[in-house]
């Protein structure tokens, strides 16, 4: 028994001492109970420390993971059944964790441009600005209800983080009003490979700003979105002048967010009460601030005119795709904060760019978007070097 490790746990020497000294002195049984008793008071001091440490993060997630572990490692010396399965489970959960949370991040985002798609095109829906509110309304709600319930940590609100973070939400409405109208006039697949302009955009903003060097392979990768993005407008055989200009203006806002999200985020986390704001917070603050921007927006655009008008809102159907394709951006949320905690930065950004290969053909085949030989080697060669850029990025 002197040789089982405790990591990680502060007492952990005393504890083996412990166990040692009794150890060729009680029976088998009599050890097992007094190994649990010594690890209820470890899960019980941890929980403590956690507690004082990090109060922003849910109560008892990492100590009952040390917990498990080490319980897990003691099983092995007494041959306890139940607790070797645990140790399996554990080392399964790992092993398979970052190919589950991609698989999460890729469906969830696929699927949501597709649902857009559906309720902006298929439906005919006109109400761009509306389908957000009601898209940002069920994330506040759902956020709201995990927060309630203490599954998710999240940032109480305060009219200083509230001030500070206004420019970056008016930003983030006017990039999710733009990406809703571009997406019903072109096609999925044009859409991507507009959206690579932002890389472009946002490496040159970085440079200005905040004086930051690009490689020589990022620049060749961006150079080569251009004539991806040039050729594809070209050879749209359905090009839409208004929906280009809306991604144009999207890419704009997109890279502006960004940025500006960099800035301010310093500020941003020294008006809280911990000095920090997770991302689940910064979920919550961007649907709820986006609410009265949007509902200002439709009455001085008089949509909602057309919303209370319009024949599509009496079809059931229609209010399940918009309820899904809501939920379906908060699941996107959540899964890349998943995902990037399982892998980290770089096995993120590659595997977004080649998530664009998926969404791009199943857009083309699911709507039977008009395509030439031409354009379809613009959409290739654009997808090609989003893929490139993030490897350039990755050197």
């Amino acid at each position: 028994m002197s040789n089982i490790k405790l990591d990680e746990v502060v007492c952990r020497d005393s504890e083996e001492s412990e166990l040692s000294s009794w150890n060729e002195k009680v029976t088998s049984d009599e050890k097992v109970n007094r190994v649990y008793e010594i690890l209820n008071g470890i899960h019980k001091q941890g929980q403590r420390s956690l507690g004082s440490i990090t109060p922003d993060v849910e109560n008892g997630t990492l100590t009952d993971r040390l917990f498990k572990g080490n319980k897990a490692a003691i099983a092995d010396s007494f041959n306890l059944p139940f607790d070797r399965n645990e140790k399996h489970a554990y080392v399964f959960g790992r092993r398979s964790g970052p190919l589950i949370s991609g698989t999460a991040y890729c469906i969830s985002s696929c699927c949501m441009i597709l649902l857009n798609k559906v309720v902006l095109s298929s439906y005919n829906f006109n109400a761009g600005i509306s389908l957000m509110f009601y898209q940002n309304l069920i994330s506040c709600v759902v956020v709201a209800i995990l927060g309630l319930c203490r599954a998710v940590s999240v940032e109480k609100l305060n009219w200083k983080l509230i001030r500070v973070w206004l420019p970056v939400n008016i930003i983030f409405v006017g990039m999710l009003v733009s990406g809703m109208y571009s997406l019903k006039y072109i096609n999925i697949a044009m859409v991507t490979i507009l959206k690579n302009m932002t890389n472009i955009l946002t490496a040159t903003g970085e440079y200005y700003v905040f004086q930051k060097h690009q490689n020589q392979k990022v620049w060749t990768a961006m150079f080569m979105m251009i004539i991806s993005a040039v050729s594809g407008g070209i050879t749209d055989l359905s090009f839409d002048a208004k929906g280009y200009t809306w991604q144009i203006l999207n890419c704009i806002l997109t890279a502006a967010y960004s940025l500006t999200l960099r800035l301010v985020m310093d500020k941003a986390k020294q008006a809280t009460k911990l000095g920090s704001l997770n991302n689940v917070s910064m979920v919550l603050l961007n649907n709820l601030l986006s609410l009265p921007f949007a509902i200002f927006l439709i009455f001085v655009l008089n949509e909602w005119e057309y919303v209370i008008n319009a024949d599509v809102i009496e079809l059931p159907v229609f209010w399940v795709v918009a309820t899904a394709s809501g939920l379906l951006g908060l699941a996107i949320s959540f899964t890349s904060m998943w995902f990037l905690h399982q892998t980290g930065p770089t096995t993120y950004s590659l595997v977004g760019s080649l998530n664009k290969v998926p969404i791009s053909i199943a857009g083309l085949m699911l709507f039977k978007v008009p395509l030439s030989v031409p354009n379809m080697f613009s959409i290739l060669f654009g997808l090609f070097a989003g893929i490139f850029f993030a490897r350039a990025k990755m050197s």
